[in-house]
């Protein structure tokens, strides 16, 4: 049985956050669609995404989860009041007449490859229902109603071989629960949730040489218990054939030396990690490129601990550097391996902070306004987007909503975001309702 949630009249709790009803569904069979009207519609999609170009082959997708500080990051209002402007000063860029924010001086020596958003909006300061937004391009409730474009990706592009087409380092972002699932698309499209690159002896070894067949059933079975990152609550939240079809390509993908080689990231070179950073963050921007470089389709590379509340400048002082190194290093390694002209880099989180700083030196969440970066696939580097007001609290010229970008994101890969994809009972529903592409980003 599946439980997916699909009644729009929900109750509320006190705090806000909706209660989901269930519509629950124990089979996969269209209902009410005939099979002539399916057809139909599949046809139409086919000959729709037909006519869209590919620019890219790839996607990384960075997510800062919490929410970044555009006020402190690539937005910065020197101008604006104290309490509005904040600590940090703006520094030159490699664009002539950009500047960006003195923490992140790798940042500004890459400004050339990266095309600066200013102009994020949308209307929600949830953290769930607002990562949920734009990780999948359709609002819904904070439970995750929508597929994320990882997971449709997976659904539209499938495997090119052993590996997964969407992967998630080190696993799929989170707040109080799991967000930027897979949803109704059940778990044959979820994540491959890959871990935190940077432990000690993180490796996929050879664990399929010279054993036996029955020795390598049973550590097949032994490593789909201890490696939860595959399959996580494929049981009773999706049909059992898709779990048998998820074990038996995990298990292929783990005994797989062409998979196990994507995920050895002790084979890098010692000054490439360094160069990224020995952190969770730098090594999983180095894990994303191994990956997209060896075919993944879409890699979530998640990076939390931007919600600051309180003690904001105590708080980018350690995360900002250590975005500036591993996202710099990520943008000029795939550009000097050749990999940044099909790869489509983009930077969010699900909303930017408040334009004054609080009682507690912190601001809060602002769905109003936020920057996003964007680079490769035909990405105009050292292009600027979009603007905020003189206090950062409102987008003046060309606001970006959430579908705008997975309108993007769908379209550089050749997906038509307009196409159907299928709800459990046969019911067609367009990738994205709304959204545009996001033309100014291409030169």
């Amino acid at each position: 049985m599946l439980d997916i949630a699909l009644d729009l009249n929900r109750r509320r709790f006190c705090n806000g956050v909706s209660r989901r009803d269930f519509l629950r569904l124990g089979a996969l069979s269209p209902i009410g669609l005939s099979l002539g009207r399916l057809l139909a519609l599949e046809k139409a999609a086919a000959a729709d995404a037909s006519a869209i170009r590919p620019r890219a082959r790839s996607v990384i997708l960075v997510y800062l989860g919490g929410g970044l500080s555009h006020h402190d990051s690539f937005d910065l209002k020197p101008n604006a009041p104290e309490e509005i402007r904040g600590k940090y000063k703006p520094i030159r860029t490699s664009v002539p007449g950009t500047w960006i924010g003195e923490l992140l001086p790798r940042m500004a020596q890459t400004m050339d490859k990266v095309c600066l958003v200013r102009s994020g909006s949308h209307e929600n300061d949830h953290h769930e229902t607002a990562t949920n937004w734009v990780l999948s391009g359709r609002f819904g409730s904070p439970f995750g109603d929508y597929p994320s474009m990882g997971a449709v990706v997976a659904l539209e592009k499938g495997f090119a071989g052993i590996l997964p087409p969407y992967v998630a380092v080190p696993k799929n972002p989170s707040f109080t629960w799991e967000l930027g699932k897979s949803a109704f698309l059940g778990g044959r499209y979820e994540s491959f949730k890959a871990g935190d690159p940077n432990e000690k002896g993180y490796k996929v070894r050879d664990l399929a040489a010279a054993v036996s067949p029955t020795r390598q059933t049973e550590r097949r079975k032994t490593l789909l218990q201890a490696v939860d990152t595959l399959s996580s609550h494929i049981h009773g939240n999706d049909q059992i054939a898709t779990y048998d079809e998820f074990q038996a390509r995990a298990a292929d993908m783990i005994l797989s030396p062409q998979a196990q080689a994507a995920f050895d990231i002790e084979a890098e070179d010692e000054r490439i990690r360094e160069r990224y950073g020995r952190t969770t963050f730098g090594q999983s921007c180095l894990l994303a490129r191994r990956l997209v470089e060896r075919g993944v389709r879409f890699v979530t590379v998640t990076n939390g601990g931007w919600d600051h509340h309180a003690k904001i400048f105590e708080g980018l002082e350690k995360k900002l550097p250590d975005f500036d190194r591993g996202f710099s290093a990520l943008i000029q390694d795939l550009d000097q391996r050749g990999l940044l002209s099909d790869t489509l880099v983009v930077a969010l989180g699900e909303f930017g902070r408040t334009p004054k700083v609080n009682k507690d030196a912190g601001r809060d969440h602002w769905g109003h306004a936020g920057s996003l970066l964007f680079a490769g696939a035909g990405v105009a580097g050292g292009r600027v987007v979009g603007a905020t007001d003189k206090e950062g609290a409102s987008v003046t010229d060309r606001p970006v909503r959430p579908a705008d970008v997975a309108f993007t994101v769908y379209h550089s890969l050749g997906i038509n975001p307009r196409a159907h994809i299928y709800t459990p009972d046969g019911r067609p529903l367009e990738i994205l309702d709304e959204g545009a592409l996001i033309t100014e980003l291409f030169a």
